[in-house]
């Protein structure tokens, strides 16, 4: 997927209105007080470089509107959510396979943009989020 369409499929996650039940949302996953969708996937040893980069192209244009990002390492709520806190969606997802994430503030909803780290012979997949819930 080109820049342009991860830009136009953010833009969407940005003002979509939240479904008040979880379930699929022909972009991804949406439940109540998020969307979380995936923009690319790459497979093989250079499948991380390669979200990577997209991502970082991404993020510039997302800092160039929505200023610089929030860099949140997501380990400690996969280890509080594996001591039985309730990680509230998203956040519980994303951090059971992205081991950071850019978080911008976009004056209604967090845009979240991360890579996933997901075990071998799974493909590296960038993921962008959009919620009501802050950064737990």
């Amino acid at each position: 997927m080109s820049t342009a369409r991860q830009l136009a499929l953010v833009e969407l996650l940005c003002t979509h209105a939240y479904p008040a039940a979880r379930g699929p949302s022909g972009v991804g996953t949406s439940g109540p007080g998020y969307h979380l969708a995936e923009l690319s996937r790459g497979d093989g040893p250079s499948g991380a470089d390669q979200c990577e980069a997209e991502g970082g192209a991404l993020a510039e244009i997302l800092t160039n509107r929505f200023g610089a990002p929030h860099h949140v390492s997501l380990w400690s709520l996969r280890v509080r959510g594996g001591e039985g806190e309730e990680i509230p969606e998203p956040w519980w997802e994303l951090c059971n396979s992205v081991a950071y994430v850019r978080v911008w503030w976009t004056e209604r909803r967090w845009l979240v943009l991360g890579v996933t780290q997901d075990a071998e012979n799974e493909p590296f997949r960038l993921l962008a989020a959009t919620t009501e819930t802050d950064p737990p």
